[in-house]
């Protein structure tokens, strides 16, 4: 029995949360009725606990540090109202587990969620019951009862156990305490995601791990639900933003915002908040961020666009890959996407990528396979998503993790599931390239002259040479050290003759069980480009 919740399993929950929802994503997104039918609640709190888990992925283990990042990495990485109100769980937890100099045991725990619980509700400018809310009140509550009689020794695990099974018996109560969940038989989609998560948490802490997590089609004792899902009533929008704002001018924006539509969470405090919120007029909600401070990451989406059938099919899905190469231009085009063309060194224009995104269909994920392009990128994808299309930007940021995203493409899927999927296989793409250095410079390796052969590994200098052959093995050897089964070449170019094909055959030799992609890319900058899959 693991019995214990400190560094290390707070991680392990984190990705097994992620993993148990990514399984269940379509089920509780089938569920999704209300605030909006529009069948995403699932997706949201999968990609939420995925940001989170990324956020702890890059932490250094130890102390209060694994709270503090799966809090900050929710809060940064929170969709939709479902997982901004996760985020501010995370938060609760974090405020009272995080400081403490051991493990909590099950009454620390029941004091950290029964925080989480109000933190939680306290975000929420009208709170409903028959939501995610109630259902982590009575998690709380299941916890604290199941603490109370041990005191200070209270059983970890115990309190766990009670925790999750207040909330699946509360999650069954839900269909009864809203009108449009009892119309459709079911029971609260974002109740349903929190439940799974305490699933994890419990299965991390016990470790005994269920063979699936269970989320309810049907209450029973309900009618069948209709054929159709309910109409989509209410504002027309979706808002979402990060905002860099001082605590004491959130009670304004809130007033403002709750007077122009619904649906209202603000999450976070000490000068970084998320903003959730549905009205009519998305301008109107972005200028209320504007007065209290600085908003970014903006997130637009119209809530109306499947015309209250989130499954059905678009005939307007497409991908759009920006590059500045003829060669990866035409593998990007190969591979079905539509490509952006912008000059050597520079960034395409804003006004030609909005323009480009809103000629491909109403249904389009953007890889800008550059850093220097993402953020062009979101800004190009906000200015279409005002035509009521639903844009998603892969945060792509080399050309072969462009490539990897689009190997996995199915224009079959949801476009949700689908930008999951490419995003997931973008990830798990460690990307490299040679360079020439131009002049002197001091980098992290040491100092480079002119001419030098410069090997980066996702943007950092990790050897330098005079061989581009030499340079190009030992980045390699570097990439592949961390495992790998795919490895995809792109000359340059300027690359040497052959060079591909030696390193190929390098390959076969040190490493016969590693599959090779050799490709003309046409790049004018970089001799060669690298991806480790």
């Amino acid at each position: 029995m693991g019995q214990v919740l400190d560094d290390g399993a707070v991680r392990r929950w984190c990705r097994l949360a992620a993993d148990a929802l990514g399984r269940t994503r379509a089920e509780i997104d089938a569920l999704n009725v209300f605030p909006v039918p529009d069948g995403d609640t699932g997706t949201n709190l999968h990609l939420t606990v995925i940001a989170a888990a990324d956020a702890l992925d890059g932490t250094p283990e130890g102390g209060a540090a694994a709270w503090r990042a799966l809090a900050q990495g929710a809060l940064l990485g929170a969709r939709g109202n479902s997982g901004v109100i996760l985020s501010q769980v995370f938060r609760g937890l974090a405020d009272t587990l995080g400081p403490l100099e051991a493990p909590p045991d099950g009454a620390a725990f029941a004091a950290a969620l029964g925080h989480a619980s109000g933190l939680a509700r306290g975000a929420v400018e009208h709170p409903v019951e028959g939501t995610i809310l109630s259902v982590l009140a009575e998690a709380a509550a299941a916890c604290a009862a199941a603490a109370e009689p041990a005191g200070a020794a209270a059983d970890l695990a115990a309190a766990a156990r009670a925790a999750a099974g207040g909330a699946r018996r509360a999650l069954r109560r839900t269909t009864g305490q809203l009108d449009v969940l009892a119309r459709s038989g079911v029971v609260d989609a974002g109740a349903a995601g929190l439940c799974v998560v305490l699933d994890a948490l419990v299965a991390v802490i016990t470790e005994e791990f269920p063979e699936r997590y269970e989320i309810p089609a049907r209450v029973a004792g309900t009618p069948a639900p209709v054929e159709e899902r309910p109409e989509p009533q209410g504002p027309g929008y979706e808002v979402m933003y990060l905002l860099d704002a001082p605590d004491d001018a959130v009670h304004a924006l809130r007033e403002r915002l709750d007077g122009l539509g619904d649906s209202l969470v603000v999450v976070g405090g000490d000068g970084l908040w998320n903003v959730h919120v549905h009205v009519d007029d998305a301008g109107a909600a972005i200028e209320a961020g504007m007065a209290a401070g600085r908003p970014h990451r903006i997130r637009v989406t119209y809530l109306h666009a499947a015309g209250g059938e989130p499954h059905a099919a678009h005939t307007g899905r497409a991908v759009i890959a920006v590059t500045a190469a003829d060669g990866l231009a035409a593998l990007f085009e190969e591979c079905g996407a539509r490509v952006v063309r912008r000059e050597p060194g520079t960034v395409p224009p804003l006004a030609v990528l909005a323009e480009a995104i809103l000629a491909a269909g109403d249904e389009v994920a953007v890889l800008p396979n550059e850093p220097e392009v993402l953020s062009l990128a979101e800004a190009a994808a906000e200015r279409a998503r005002d035509g009521g299309a639903r844009i998603a930007v892969v945060p792509t940021k080399a050309s072969v993790q462009g490539m990897a995203a689009l190997a996995v493409h199915d224009p079959l899927r949801r476009f949700a599931e689908d930008v999951i999927e490419m995003t997931r296989a973008a990830g798990a793409t460690r990307f490299g390239h040679l360079e020439v250095a131009a002049q002197e410079a001091v980098t992290s390796v040491g100092l480079c002259q002119p001419g030098d052969v410069l090997g980066l590994i996702e943007g950092d200098v990790a050897t330098i040479g005079a061989d581009i052959a030499d340079v190009a093995r030992n980045v390699l050897g570097r990439m592949l050290s961390g495992g790998g089964e795919l490895v995809t070449l792109i000359a340059g170019r300027h690359a040497p003759p052959g060079l591909t094909g030696d390193l190929e055959a390098h390959l076969r030799r040190v490493r016969p069980d590693v599959e090779v992609g050799v490709y003309d890319g046409g790049q004018e900058r970089f001799p060669l480009l690298i991806g480790v899959e």
